[in-house]
This record gives C-alpha cells, structure tokens and sequence, in this order.
C-alpha cells in the first residue's frame, strides 16, 4: 500500500511539472490595461500607462515615465521602478524587492515579504556577497531551529501527543502525506492567483501566506520527530531528545549551500501534508507502544 502511495505522489508530481510548465508560458492581457505573466517577467514600455501589472515567477519592471495606475506586484521576483516611472497605487514583491530609481514614485503602500536563503540575486555580485548572505542565511536558520526547539518543547509538553501523532502519521502514509502537502501548496498558488486577479482580494494574500507558514512550521516539527525516531529509536529515547536530534540533522542539513534550499522545501511540504492529513484524513494514525 505504501509502494502505491509513493508512486501515485510521484505522478502527481510530475503531472504538477508539466502543469507549472504550462501555466509557465500563459499570459493575461486585460483590454491592454491589465498585464498579468506566469512564469516570466513583466515590462511597463516607457510612457505607457496600465492598470495593474502582475508577474507570477518573475519581475515587474516599470520602464521611464511609464504608469500604474493600481498594482504592480511581483511573486518570486522584484519591482522595479526606473527614472520617472510612477506607481499610482501600491507595489508588493513576495520573495524579492522594490528598487526604485531616482525620480520614481510609489503613492501608495509598499511591502516587501521576501527570503531568498542566502541565494545571490545580483549578476554582479562576487564571492564576498555570497559569503555574506550565507553567513545571515545560516544564522536565520539557527536562530529559526532554536525556535523551532523552543515551541516543540512546549507543545511536547502541553499536548504529549499531537508531535507522535503527525510523526507516526509520516510513518504510515509517507505518500499520501506528500499528497496532501502537493495538494496545499498547488491551491495556495491557485489561491493567491485568484485573489491577485481579481484584486478586492490582494490585502487577503500576506493573510493566507502567514497562514501557510505557521501551518508547515508546526507541521515540520512533526517531520523533525520523525527523523529523530529514525535515528536514534524509540527505545531508551524520550520524545524531547527524539525531537531534538530529528531538529539538529534536519537544521545541519539546510545549512549545506544550494542542497539546504531543497531540504528546507521538502520538510515544508512533508509539514503542510501531514498537518493536514491529520485534522482531514478519515484514518487516524495508530501510534505503536
């Protein structure tokens, strides 16, 4: 049954590929007005003038005395503004920033919700920039495990076995746990995408996201549980020093460059999956004593 669920997570995992391929090369252009890219950048041609401008995988570049009249927004990209160029309303970058020119203007709100984990975003910057933004990436992400510990503690204690039920939830279903987590975020992605387009529902976007995030973070401490029982057992091991080695493995190995990124994604998404699994899945976990 496990082998089944492995391989149905795996085709959905490729059907995601080619769907994000798809969704990739598709643009929105709304009377000319509009401009909405998934998958690509977006450019604002000098002294024209748009309502909204959306980029999904991409920046939003706002050429010289061009106009926003609403929203220009990037996920997973920047903002930027050249010399003259002018935002009427509010620009908002998730996962990378707002640069403006001199000269640029923004009248309205502008936010930034970014964490790049120590990744170079600069084609100009040299080894010394790298090692900077990895020394802040890695300290980020032990003042975040230290926390993590802290919270996992209380919870250990408080509800002795909400973290053995995620983690023997993770034992018993591994791939219906990567369903799920598959699953949150392809309809996070969708969701977020509605509530751009349709825009009334853009103050609602950090809402969800924060939402999500405190979702995987409890989650994962679950899969840190999990990796700790792996490890070290369950026999002569209380669940505190389970969970404290599963957090110490799983924090070394997001401290490896370019390979942390890929095992910080994997514990979220195994995070979303088993929280998830655990409040909606019909079977309940049978914890073994």
């Amino acid at each position: 049954m496990k082998w089944q669920q492995l391989i149905l997570a795996f085709l959905a995992t490729i059907c995601l590929i080619f769907a994000g391929n798809a969704l990739a090369q598709t643009d929105i252009n709304i009377n000319n007005t509009n401009l909405i890219r998934f998958g690509g950048n977006i450019t604002v041609a000098e002294n024209q003038v748009v309502e909204n401008a959306h980029a999904f995988g991409g920046s939003v570049t706002v050429s010289p005395n061009a106009r926003v009249l609403d929203t220009a927004m990037a996920f997973g990209g920047d903002v930027i503004l050249k010399k003259g160029a002018r935002v009427e309303g509010d620009a908002y970058s998730f996962g990378g920033k707002i640069v403006q020119e001199p000269g640029a203007i923004i009248s309205g709100e502008r936010a930034t919700f970014s964490d790049r984990h120590g990744m170079m975003y600069g084609s100009n910057r040299g080894r010394s920039s790298f090692f900077g933004q990895y020394f802040f990436s890695a300290l980020f992400r032990i003042c975040s495990a230290v926390v993590a510990a802290i919270l996992g503690l209380i919870i250990l204690h408080s509800s002795p076995q909400f973290l053995p039920n995620l983690a023997t939830q993770l034992s018993q279903r591994p791939g219906l746990t990567a369903l799920w987590g598959i699953g949150a975020i392809v309809s996070f992605v969708f969701v977020t995408v509605f509530l751009a387009i349709t825009l009334i529902g853009i103050p609602l976007i950090p809402l969800i996201s924060v939402t999500a995030v405190v979702t995987a973070l409890v989650g994962s401490l679950g899969v840190a549980l999990f990796v700790g029982q792996r490890v070290v057992g369950k026999g002569d091991r209380s669940l505190q020093q389970q969970f404290l080695v599963g957090l110490a493995i799983l924090t070394v190995l997001a401290l490896i460059p370019f390979f942390g990124g890929l095992v910080v994604c994997l514990v979220n998404l195994f995070g979303l999956g088993i929280i998830l699994l655990w409040q909606f899945g019909r079977e309940k976990p049978q914890i073994a004593t």
